[in-house]
């Protein structure tokens, strides 16, 4: 039976980070390869997304195709999501939409994390993420 990814999305919650800050937490088991959800926020323009970034330590953006997604003043949500080198999540993006998917099952109250793969950190930011395999910057 598949499941509908608006429930697994609704059992979301923000807590304290072992990473960093705040994080994102499920609340309920992740099955593998589930849809978890999407990344929600203000549309704008590639240009503006990039001068939003310029000098901020977190970046709450997701630059898709033609245009960029803001969660910055989102208060729930993927905005929340930590990066880490062994993520347990994954996301694709399509020309209008970030989809978050779980890598792996995922347990109950274990806190959700991607991969950010390139940023506007340039690989100059320290990760802390804690992975045996870290790469050491995002």
């Amino acid at each position: 039976m598949k499941r509908d990814w608006r429930g697994i999305y609704d059992s979301l919650v923000v807590g304290r980070s072992g990473i960093v800050g705040k994080g994102l937490f499920s609340t309920t088991r992740i099955p593998a390869r589930a849809k978890i959800g999407e990344f929600e926020g203000e549309v704008i323009g590639l240009r503006e997304s990039r001068r939003r970034a310029m000098g901020r330590k977190i970046v709450a953006i997701v630059e898709l195709d033609k245009h960029a997604l803001d969660a910055t003043r989102s208060k729930r949500g993927f905005r929340f999501i930590n990066h880490s080198c062994d993520a347990n999540t994954f996301i694709r993006c399509t020309p209008t939409r970030a989809e978050f998917y779980a890598r792996r099952a995922i347990a109950k109250g274990e806190e959700l994390t991607t991969d950010y793969g390139r940023s506007h950190h340039e690989g100059t930011l320290p990760c802390r993420c804690g992975a045996a395999k870290c790469r050491g910057f995002i």
